[in-house]
């Protein structure tokens, strides 16, 4: 198995930039979330995918343990969509701690940003989740864990790190910095 992980604040754009994959011959698109939430689920401990954030940190650590076994076991090439850390009530937690990173063969990292205007705008259009309201000054501090994790990432795992950013209106074009990638 050989892994590339998509990662970025909600709102930067992953979801929508991840569409150009779909459909590529060889790669399977795994969203991390969806596959907490159905473990998370199962044992009860939410009922919506919005509520994963607000686990207490050791229940969040036993769903990305869980989580992360799924994912050592998928073969082939696989790309992961997910969060760099996520924003809980007692500070940030890493979206991808180690012990899930040394169980997977990761390739690639890549870091989904922009503007933090364009992520409040799309945040504020989106209606499909129950996201809480973030302020311009935590989104960037969001942004400048999200960078300094970026780089633990790929140092622990050897694997180069990307950032893309993807500012309103060039979807397109932040597809096509995506896909260069797998060429």
């Amino acid at each position: 198995m050989s892994m590339t992980i998509v990662l970025g604040v909600p709102g930067a754009g992953k979801s929508t930039v991840l569409s150009a994959l779909k459909g590529k011959q060889g790669c399977a698109l795994v969203n991390y979330g969806d596959l907490m939430f159905e473990i998370a689920s199962k044992k009860k401990y939410v009922e919506h995918r919005d509520g994963l954030r607000k686990l207490p940190p050791a229940t969040q650590k036993k769903v990305q343990a869980e989580a992360g076994d799924a994912l050592a076991k998928m073969e082939g090439n696989v790309v992961l969509d997910t969060h760099c850390s996520i924003a809980t009530p007692k500070g940030y937690l890493p979206g991808l701690p180690f012990s899930l990173l040394g169980k997977l063969q990761v390739t690639q990292l890549v870091l989904i940003t922009a503007p933090i205007k364009d992520i409040v705008a799309r945040r504020s259009a989106d209606k499909t989740r129950a996201r809480d309201a973030e302020s311009e000054e935590s989104l960037r501090q969001h942004h400048d864990v999200n960078v300094a994790l970026l780089a633990v990432y790929a140092a622990f795992c050897g694997a180069p790190a990307k950032i893309i950013v993807n500012s309103q209106g060039n979807a397109e074009e932040t597809k096509r910095a995506l896909l260069s990638l797998f060429d």
